[in-house]
């Protein structure tokens, strides 16, 4: 079984990925670090050395190579918005949006050196962001899994969405 979390930076995907992997006795693999480990430097380095663009095709390379893996993959926040790349999650996997609100993902992600987005956005181009987004995550995903409570629950309903 492989299980994609999609959603905006800061809804949780890796925290819950890894209650949610314990629980189902998966592996959790987190693309980005996985990208961190293939590049060997920081998104940040890599933002600035390449670019988005540059990132964005690395990180579309590195869900076809998870789509392989029986495991519980935290997807950085703007994997599932190349359609290509949610097209080859769906069909070899659930994709699951972990749909979070924007002040609750905002006080998770503010002030995140590791996240250039962040970095070099306002708190209100992030939320022009996360309402763009927010379609496309949904459209998507094979399943929505409303935000709001503990990582445990959340994790328990994205396990009970995918059985």
């Amino acid at each position: 079984m492989t299980i994609f979390l999609c959603g905006f930076m800061g809804c949780g995907k890796t925290t819950v990925g890894e209650i949610l992997a314990k629980q189902l006795g998966l592996p959790l693999i987190d693309t980005d670090a996985y990208i961190v480990e293939q590049e060997g430097r920081s998104i940040p380095e890599i933002f600035a050395q390449e670019g988005e663009p540059y990132f964005r095709k690395v990180e579309a390379q590195a869900i076809r190579t998870l789509c392989t893996k029986n495991a519980v993959i935290a997807c950085g926040g703007g994997a599932m918005l190349n359609p290509d790349s949610a097209a080859y999650a769906r069909e070899n996997g659930a994709v699951v949006l972990l749909n979070e609100s924007f002040d609750t993902c905002y006080a998770r992600i503010q002030g995140d050196t590791n996240r250039p987005i962040v970095q070099r956005s306002t708190k209100e181009e992030l939320h022009q962001l996360f309402d763009q987004r927010a379609g496309i995550y949904r459209a998507h995903a094979s399943h929505v899994v409303d935000g709001g409570v503990s990582p445990e629950q959340m994790a328990e309903r994205v396990a009970a969405a995918v059985q």
